[in-house]
């Protein structure tokens, strides 16, 4: 080789070197818990919300209006680090007192390992619910977690002083509203601290808010008292054309004179039946008779903190000079109910129950495209891994579930080649979902009483199928009954679709090599 082919060859190198260090960073903010309804630029959201930070990330961004991220905390995480569906993560568990659990990380690799290898720097902030081996100098170059797992007495502070571990140290009992830590630490990281400023890097902040107890920032405390919450139509049972254990949610009864408790204030001369009325429903096992309202704001206001904590990041990010380079996604590990279909949870397969934000903003450099799109088509949590190593340009360590959606960031109404999924198998995991358990075994419930079940969207139709022998399927227009309160599997004008729907299930499981596919019990639409 000649001097001028190795001047050549070096520029050559130096060019290439030059690509690789410019691939995105990637901003990765998840929350726990939070609805749609709490973010003010989603259509069903309540007229008090205000959320300006988020609302600017979706104008600068592409908003998805139906997106199943998952189904209760651990199993959403899983498929985040996996690409993977619940059936489709082996050696995952429960293991030992809840939240304990723990997975075999030769049997079931978490992807941040592959962007590691690749020169990307890792990172993970915050909650961490997927196993005791937080996976730090394995799958984290950077990590700052409070290990819900790990330390079980500890896990019910969602908070305030939490047991935390800096890269893999030992846990040290940390002070403070944990919103704000968690945001403290993450502008840290992203002005240079923990990280090769050379190098591309990829941030896992995961937010602990909203979960229960629903605590908000003394700040906030109070700042939606005044506001009017509507009572979600079908918070009382009958609740016509659901299935069984819907008929069964409760948790929600009118206010009665029982209520009205030493301290409420009546005006000289007000009827009781007047304050009766003003409470609305109220319920609650852990506190009885607090008005839903009541709930509403105080969940709510818990939102005020992170939609700060957004605003502050992307003021990081702008600060730094890295906002043009960093793709950013925003969303939660699934939604959550307040009465509606009588739900005071997440789980179960309604958009009340586990419809998520979810926000993507390209890089700033390429934003301006897709700046304020929406996009109606569903999508599922499997789709967000394979869309993060399609923006860094690195191929697929291992065959995941879901797909790409950087065709729906360049044109919101591209098609999809599969449906969106989501699956519940409990607490259940991998090839230990291949045995249905039967109705009276309580493995095959989580939650309120909620049994495994299948879910398919596309288009404007969503499919749900319970795996109880006997038990109805479900069908859904989500344009023209967007509360899903209307089930078209009992209209046989339109069993054809019911049919198609369910067959794209099927097709769906089979697809993703889920291992029940073929030996669910036969619904009682199923004729």
């Amino acid at each position: 080789m000649n001097r001028i082919q190795t001047i050549l060859l070096l520029l050559n190198l130096t060019v290439v070197s030059f690509a690789k260090d410019k691939r995105p960073n990637i901003l990765f903010i998840y929350t726990d818990d939070q609805s749609t309804r709490t973010v003010s630029c989603y259509d069903e959201a309540f007229d008090f919300v205000k959320t300006p930070n988020i609302d600017a990330l979706a104008k600068s961004g592409v908003r998805f209006s139906r997106a199943y991220i998952g189904s209760w905390c651990m199993p959403s995480r899983a498929t985040m680090l996996t690409g993977h569906h619940q059936h489709g993560v082996d050696s995952m568990r429960m293991e030992g007192k809840y939240p304990g659990s723990a997975y075999d990380p030769q049997k079931c690799p978490f992807w941040p390992s592959v962007f590691r290898k690749h020169g990307y720097v890792t990172a993970q902030i915050g909650k961490w619910h997927t196993g005791v081996d937080g996976g730090f100098g394995r799958d984290w170059d950077h990590q700052i977690i409070w290990n819900r797992p790990k330390y079980v007495k500890n896990s019910p502070n969602y908070y305030h002083d939490q047991l935390t571990e800096f890269n893999g140290g030992k846990a040290q009992l940390v002070k403070g509203y944990t919103t704000d830590n968690y945001t403290n630490w993450a502008i840290e990281f992203i002005s240079g601290k923990g990280r090769d400023k050379n190098k591309p890097w990829y941030l896992w902040l995961c937010y602990g808010a909203v979960h229960g107890p629903f605590t908000p920032a003394d700040r906030h405390k109070g700042d939606y008292e005044a506001a009017k919450v509507p009572v979600p139509k079908d918070v009382y049972p009958p609740r016509t054309g659901k299935p069984k254990y819907v008929q069964k949610m409760e948790h929600w009864e009118p206010a009665g004179p029982s209520h009205i408790r030493p301290g409420l204030q009546i005006t000289k001369g007000e009827p009781v039946e007047k304050k009766v009325r003003e409470l609305g429903p109220v319920g609650m096992k852990d506190i009885p008779g607090r008005p839903l309202r009541q709930w509403i704001k105080q969940y709510h206001e818990g939102v005020l903190a992170i939609d700060e904590g957004v605003g502050r990041v992307l003021k990081a990010l702008k600060d730094s000079g890295q906002d043009e380079d960093t793709l950013i996604v925003f969303t939660s590990d699934q939604g959550f109910a307040w009465g509606q279909h009588g739900f005071k949870s997440k789980v179960a397969p309604y958009h009340a129950t586990v419809g998520a934000p979810l926000i993507i903003r390209p890089p700033l450099a390429k934003s301006k495209k897709t700046a304020g799109r929406v996009v109606k088509e569903p999508v599922s949590g499997v789709d967000l891994p394979p869309t993060f190593f399609s923006q860094a340009g690195l191929p697929l360590p291992w065959e995941m579930h879901g797909e790409d959606l950087s065709p729906l960031l360049e044109n919101p109404k591209a098609q999809r080649k599969s449906p969106a999924m989501l699956v519940h198998t409990g607490k259940i995991y991998g090839s230990a979902t291949a045995n249905i358990p039967p109705t009276d075994d309580p493995k095959l419930y989580h939650g309120p009483g909620i049994p495994w079940y299948v879910m398919v969207a596309e288009g404007r139709f969503k499919y749900i199928r319970n795996l109880i022998e006997g038990e109805m399927e479900e069908l859904y227009d989500l344009d023209k009954d967007p509360q899903e309160l209307t089930n078209l599997a009992l209209n046989p004008r339109h069993s054809k679709r019911l049919a198609a729907y369910r067959t794209k299930a099927i097709e769906e499981l089979r697809r993703t090599e889920a291992p029940f596919a073929n030996a669910m019990p036969k619904p009682s639409t199923l004729k």
